[in-house]
């Protein structure tokens, strides 16, 4: 059976954008080659989406020391609906800060304790400066969380 990862992202200036390409190339690896990879902008992203997915990685920036707007637009519009039909699906963070980051990934973190889901991974944060070495850390995300759900790992 194919497993189903979803990644949902928000890029304003396009440094998010650059990290969620990578954390899709580490999920599309060629060594992973039983897991169906969807895409969604977080201003596009819905419950159905939720529900499809095995498991799931947010990728935001840290604007004005939360996560996008976008991303708790998204997070207010599938909480009901899905609330007590993802419990435990595994999930993962980046986020592209140009403070420290701590308050996206606790307000994300906050709201999905309240869905009963279950991180698998530590968040990629990318602070201060873009480091384009980073990248790889984002390839990586993807790519275990992609080879975890194909092993059943998670």
């Amino acid at each position: 059976m194919t497993a189903k990862l979803l990644i949902v992202y928000h890029s304003q200036s396009g440094s998010t954008e650059r990290m969620a390409e990578a954390v899709i190339a580490g999920a599309k690896h060629p060594d992973v080659t039983d897991v169906e990879v969807r895409v969604q902008e977080a201003l596009a992203a819905s419950p159905e989406d939720l529900l499809w997915c095995d498991g799931f990685i947010l990728g935001t920036p840290e604007n004005f020391g939360y996560m996008s707007g976008a991303m708790k637009y998204f997070l207010d519009r599938v909480f009901y609906p899905v609330e007590g039909k993802v419990d435990g699906k595994p999930f993962a963070i980046f986020v592209r800060a140009g403070n420290d980051g701590t308050g996206a990934i606790s307000s994300i973190r906050r709201i999905l304790a309240g869905l009963s889901v279950r991180e698998v991974q530590e968040p990629v944060l990318i602070a201060g400066e873009f480091d384009e070495s980073r990248l790889t850390d984002c390839e990586e995300l993807g790519l275990t969380m992609a080879a975890g759900l194909e092993a059943g790992v998670f």
